[in-house]
């Protein structure tokens, strides 16, 4: 068994610098670098160090974002999770709802600022990028999930 508690601290450095909390930054790593099938709330905090309270927040918002889900764990009474397969792929289609939503805000500040104004121009570009995010996602996971399937498993 590698120890990869440094890469795991790199890879949490790495999602905090991306916008995550640094305790659901440290859970996420430490689910993607697990041994185990599955690991409970209890071990994470062990592991990492933090309050038990920062690891229920952290797996209520990875949960809710669909990166990892509760297993069922024969024989054990503390609830288990893992990292969902096809995690990514999960939340970059969620991520299609915030970029309608982005869309929308945008189009919104343009009637309310004129179409003609400074903030209009500023505020067309942000419309048509997200647009475009909105039509092309979909396709771009759609195009990632049959490559995926079509390769062999790692390892194997």
């Amino acid at each position: 068994m590698a120890d990869t508690t440094e890469a795991a601290e790199r890879m949490a450095l790495a999602l905090a610098q991306g916008g995550l909390q640094k305790a659901t930054a440290r859970v996420l790593a430490a689910l993607l670098f697990a041994d185990a099938a599955s690991v409970t709330a209890p071990e994470l905090a062990e592991q990492l160090g933090i309050s038990s309270g920062s690891v229920s927040g952290a797996i209520k918002m990875l949960s809710t974002v669909g990166l990892i889900e509760r297993v069922p764990a024969p024989g054990s009474r503390r609830e288990h999770y893992r990292l969902r397969d096809g995690a990514w792929a999960t939340l970059m289609s969620a991520q299609n709802a915030v970029v309608q939503v982005m869309f929308e805000a945008a189009d919104q500040g343009i009637a309310a600022a004129g179409a003609d104004s400074p903030a209009a121009r500023r505020l067309t570009e942000m419309r048509d990028f997200y647009g475009f995010m909105f039509r092309e996602l979909p396709a771009l996971v759609d195009q990632w999930r049959a490559g995926r399937d079509q390769r062999p498993p790692a390892g194997g």
